[in-house]
């Protein structure tokens, strides 16, 4: 399945990465009232949501092969861009109308990539042990 997806890489990791990325961009870029209510907590759709990034991230990170230290270390990489991002997009969410800049989000966020990571990692071994 990994040999699969590093053969098929830009169109199985990395498209669905931007294209996950850009809706979150966008989503966070409307207007509170324009905001699609999905009647779940706030910081749950925060986890849910930076979850997804990260596991999309932390596998694009561990199946490229053009910079060893981000392949190496992809679970802390990977934590760190979206968690910084994650802190930036609630800066970036204080001049968007009907919106504001809450630390619980960030913190939910950070969550969210950590838990993202994990489930990566755990298929990632469960893969690996299946295969050999």
């Amino acid at each position: 399945m990994l040999k699969y997806l590093e053969q098929h890489k830009k169109y199985l990791v990395y498209l669905p990465l931007i294209l996950y990325w850009i809706l979150i961009l966008t989503l966070t870029s409307l207007p509170g009232a324009d905001v699609p209510n999905v009647h779940i907590s706030d910081k749950i759709e925060h986890l849910l949501a930076y979850g997804g990034l990260g596991f999309l991230l932390n596998l694009s990170l561990r199946i490229q092969n053009k910079i060893s230290i981000l392949k190496k270390y992809s679970a802390l990489f990977t934590i760190l861009i979206v968690s910084t991002y994650g802190a930036l997009d609630e800066l970036h969410q204080l001049f968007i109308p009907d919106r504001s800049c809450d630390i619980l989000d960030w913190t939910a966020d950070t969550m969210g990539v950590i838990i993202g990571v994990l489930l990566m990692s755990m298929l990632i071994w469960v893969v690996e042990k299946k295969n050999s």
